[in-house]
């Protein structure tokens, strides 16, 4: 039998060596891009002599994704649960939008400066191999709370109209912070000079967007 403690031992630093992987692949993937990284890169940068370190716990560049994309939306869902918990009797468009954006740009500016998070989860949006891996990871209990009390504070909006008003959000959300981020990162000033600031900011414009007049399609000049 191992010595008392030495499988604890083991854990946690299978544990450690896995953290450090993920921390050294997103900075490399925001810095570098996903797919030119390889895995003697990762390993090298996580402070692992052995070559095969990243290929011992993750089977493919993609687990290594889903694990990255897995970690960081866990963190933001438990934000946005804690605000939804704190939102009053009768929430309105507003109080929604703030629970969809500011969770996710307060884990930005707790984790910097830098980050990597926003230009990793930008490029994964918008890479053809990749973007399923964000979609699958995407449902969470808090963002289906928060869908649903968009929806019920614009009930004069079409489904297909709202599903489409939603896609442009999220893009919203992550093309701007991955910009945001790259410019804090290269040693731009930015405006708003604050995370919090951002946030409120992109609120402002996502209520615009999903409060704006709908305009009706002429069906006629469709061309099947």
């Amino acid at each position: 039998m191992p010595p008392r403690g030495e499988s604890a031992t083991s854990d946690s630093r299978g544990v450690a060596t896995r953290n450090a992987i993920l921390e050294a692949a997103v900075r490399l993937f925001a810095e570098q891009g996903v797919l030119a990284v390889s895995n003697r890169q990762i390993g090298a940068a996580a402070g692992k002599g052995n070559t095969s370190v990243v290929g011992y716990y993750f089977d493919s560049k993609a687990d290594l994704v889903r694990a990255l994309v897995r970690r960081f939306n866990a963190r933001v869902n438990e934000a946005r649960e804690d605000r939804i918990a704190r939102l009053g009797a009768k929430p309105g468009l507003r109080d929604w939008a703030t629970c969809l954006v500011h969770p996710y740009l307060e884990l930005l500016e707790a984790g910097g400066p830098p980050t990597w998070y926003a230009r990793f989860m930008a490029q994964v949006a918008t890479d053809p191999g990749l973007r399923r891996i964000v979609v699958e990871e995407a449902t969470s209990e808090s963002m289906l709370r928060v869908l649903d009390g968009l929806a019920g504070c614009l009930p004069e909006l079409p489904e297909p109209v709202l599903r489409e008003r939603y896609r442009i959000a999220s893009h919203v959300i992550l093309q701007m912070c991955a910009e945001r981020e790259r410019a804090l990162a290269d040693g731009q000033q930015v405006h708003p000079a604050g995370w919090d600031e951002a946030a409120t900011g992109l609120v402002d414009v996502l209520v615009g967007m999903w409060t704006a007049a709908v305009t009706p399609v002429d069906e006629s000049s469709v061309t099947s």
